[in-house]
């Protein structure tokens, strides 16, 4: 029996997933999430991994997995600065535990290996959660929707297919959507809007966030919308109204409710556009390699209201939700579980050889 503790550091939400498996059997699993904004306070990155370790209540670890995608926050200048910073707090938080970190080819390499080659395991998250969806279903396309960003990512034949495995060449072939349910700017989303007077260019600013719009439109929950707001203010309606309205250089005296409720209603159409440009990518080409049918697997915050709906616009074969495969709680924090079965699964071998 071995108990591991799986992170995800991401720039501006670290996830933790616990995971304690015995012959291969999944004994039991705990999540837990942290906002953090890395670019912020990058020398508190150590108090949070602990912090995180006791609020899964666990003493003894037997390993310790991780993968990330803090480096590309501009709080290092360089993907590999960030990469070796992040591998330091994790050896610092767990000194005497086994570490390893998942590379982009979907392998567990020991802490001192992935220092040699940081740019091995940059922003590798995606392939945790198609390592451990590829063990439910043979061929597929996933869709994981975070606060900032969509993963999408192909599965065939039992193993990850992904064309792309640093950012800039997943942007390119679609299986990263830099759009996300809470941290996504307006502005980046839609460059205009129409209105009754009119169709308005959108200020190029940071007024409003794809937060704003899910929580006007009743998608998610002030709870659930766990990042900072655009101006700092509160997560109430008449506040996400406010900031929604200021998008076209309006106020709340401006524009009637409806009119906002109108502004949330076209951008959350624009942002499904965006993730569905994506997939039909993916989708395409995952079809070219499987001769049956291919589904497609939703997980993330945004499962519900992004990635089921893109899938349904396009008229995929069918959609399974990830919380059907897994354990609940690993539907938002599905990497953190993945790394950490990944190490659990890798331990076992090793202990049987």
């Amino acid at each position: 029996m071995v108990d591991v503790v799986g992170y995800d550091v991401g720039g501006a939400n670290t996830k933790a997933a616990f995971v304690t498996v015995k012959s291969g059997e999944l004994l039991n699993a705990e999540g837990a999430v942290e906002y953090f904004p890395v670019w912020k306070h990058t020398e508190k990155l150590v108090d949070v991994l602990l912090a995180l370790k006791e609020r899964l209540g666990r003493g003894r670890l037997d390993g310790v997995g991780l993968t990330m995608t803090a480096e590309l926050s501009d709080a290092y200048q360089t993907k590999r600065e960030g990469v070796t910073h992040i591998l330091d707090c994790v050896k610092k938080a767990f000194p005497e535990v086994p570490i390893y970190v998942l590379n982009t080819d979907a392998k567990m390499e020991p802490l001192e290996i992935a220092k040699q080659a940081p740019l091995e395991v940059a922003a590798a998250n995606w392939a945790a959660t198609g390592w451990i969806v590829s063990k439910h279903l043979k061929d597929c396309v996933i869709i994981d929707v975070g606060s900032t960003s969509t993963s999408i990512i192909p599965i065939v034949n039992g193993k990850v297919a992904a064309r792309g495995k640093t950012d800039l060449d997943k942007l390119i072939y679609g299986e990263l959507v830099y759009t996300g349910s809470l941290r996504t700017n307006v502005a980046a989303i839609v460059q205009s809007i129409p209105t009754s007077k009119g169709v308005a260019t959108v200020a190029s600013e940071l007024f409003a966030l794809s937060g704003d719009v899910h929580l006007v439109l009743g998608n998610i929950t002030e709870k659930e919308f766990t990042s900072e707001t655009a101006d700092g203010r509160g997560k109430s309606l008449p506040e996400a109204y406010a900031r929604l309205a200021r998008v076209i250089c309006a106020d709340t005296e401006m524009l009637t409710a409806q009119e906002i409720l109108g502004i949330a209603q076209y951008v959350y159409g624009k942002q499904l556009l965006q993730v569905e440009e994506g997939l039909s990518k993916v989708y395409a080409y995952t079809k070219t390699l499987v001769s049956g049918k291919v589904p497609v697997v939703v997980t993330g915050l945004g499962k519900n209201f992004i990635s089921k709906k893109a899938a349904m616009n396009l008229s995929v074969d069918s959609i399974v939700d990830l919380g059907t495969l897994l354990p609940k709680n690993a539907v938002f924090a599905t990497p953190a579980f993945g790394v950490a079965l990944m190490v659990a699964d890798l331990l076992e071998g090793e202990s049987h050889k």
